[in-house]
């Protein structure tokens, strides 16, 4: 049977251009022209997808995608936006309501039918696990500090949304968060608001309610730089709360872990499918890596991959190979040195992925990301 496609649009010509195209490639269509027209057909009908316009008449598509997302009836369905509003604060708003993504017209038929496709094919794949499983959470931990670990979850983040991924980034770092100040977001204490719940009160709507989306798509649930955020007494449990709910949520969730092997981490590391280790090559930081890395690998070794942060571009550094003979594991990545390319992203409040798409560092991460963050 083929898959029904809910068209939502005010402009009767859109809505048969578009429903055209679609049935030329073998979709059904429904059409309405209406906010609450679309929310009717949407709980009547259970479409598989729907392309939301934003601007019309009786009710907007930002409030129209908050209500079905409101709807356990329709809370799951993908969401396409097509619009004229082409500002980023338009984009992030659409995000910000649930919409799974987010284009501007006029796009090439090309364009649209490829994100139809990509967007249903990412929907089957979902439905067909159980949902109890929910998504992939992968944890980045430093062998110390310093090493940029925070950085490479936002761009690890950003190079899964060119992916046509869902990803959900958390930094569990009370106190010490530097992600929202490198994405220029202001409010940055929702870690610490929702740890300061009982563990049974923190629901994937709890944490809804304190993510903010960046300009790029990211999904973030960060903590504060106010190092008085370091105080709070909250339970491991909770914190095991956190990453139970965001596994049903993010596609994936991935955690900033901080540095070392604190009592958080030894509770929740057990939980991610997937951990990072991020080091450099220096003596100090290969001896503190061997320590962490057979802490880490007691559970499920082959989950544990070796990234290298070149965070110099001196050229007296030890072989790769060496590295490798040191920790006695296999390096899953290098990311090259790019300190200026870094500030400017920083300067921007952009990841880096974003601001210089094609650069080598660029495409080290999203090699990685694809390796590592891509279940098969």
């Amino acid at each position: 049977m083929s898959q029904k496609i809910l068209i939502v649009d005010d402009d009767i010509d859109s809505l048969k251009l578009i429903g055209l195209m679609l049935q030329r490639n073998g979709y059904e269509v429904s059409a309405a022209n209406a906010g609450n027209q679309a929310i009717a057909k949407a709980l009547a009908e259970r479409p598989d997808l729907i392309i939301l316009d934003v601007m019309m008449p009786d009710m907007n598509g930002y409030e129209v995608c908050r209500r079905l997302r409101a709807n356990d009836k329709t809370r799951d369905i993908p969401i396409i936006m097509f619009t004229a509003k082409t500002l980023i604060d338009d984009k992030v708003a659409g995000f910000e309501a649930g919409a799974d993504d987010y284009l501007t017209k006029p796009t090439h038929p090309t364009e649209l039918a490829s994100r139809v496709r990509t967007m249903l094919q990412r929907n089957r794949s979902r439905s067909g696990g159980s949902q109890t499983e929910g998504g992939m959470a992968i944890g980045v931990i430093g062998a110390k500090g310093g090493l940029g670990t925070s950085t490479l979850v936002i761009n690890l983040a950003a190079a899964l949304i060119g992916m046509n991924r869902q990803p959900m980034i958390a930094d569990f770092r009370l106190g010490q968060g530097s992600m929202g100040l490198f994405l220029g977001l202001e409010k940055s204490s929702g870690m610490g608001n929702i740890l300061s719940r009982l563990a049974s009160e923190i629901t994937p709507d709890a944490i809804t309610r304190e993510l903010i989306t960046h300009q790029t798509g990211i999904k973030a649930l960060l903590s504060s730089s106010n190092p008085r955020e370091q105080l709070l007494s909250f339970s491991v449990e909770s914190a095991q709360a956190v990453v139970a709910a965001m596994k049903r949520m993010g596609k994936p969730s991935i955690f900033d872990l901080g540095s070392g092997l604190s009592p958080v981490v030894t509770r929740v590391h057990p939980m991610m499918d997937q951990i990072i280790l991020v080091v450099d090559s220096s003596g100090v930081t290969l001896s503190m890596a061997r320590d962490l890395l057979n802490e880490l690998k007691t559970e499920k070794p082959e989950r544990v991959h070796l990234v290298v942060i070149n965070r110099s571009q001196i050229s007296q550094q030890p072989p790769w190979n060496e590295v490798e003979q040191v920790l006695k594991h296999e390096i899953r990545a290098i990311i090259a040195a790019a300190p200026d390319l870094a500030y400017q992203a920083m300067e921007e409040g952009v990841p880096i992925v974003a601001y210089q798409p094609n650069a080598i560092v660029t495409s080290q991460i999203s090699k990685l990301a694809e390796d590592v963050a891509i279940e098969d």
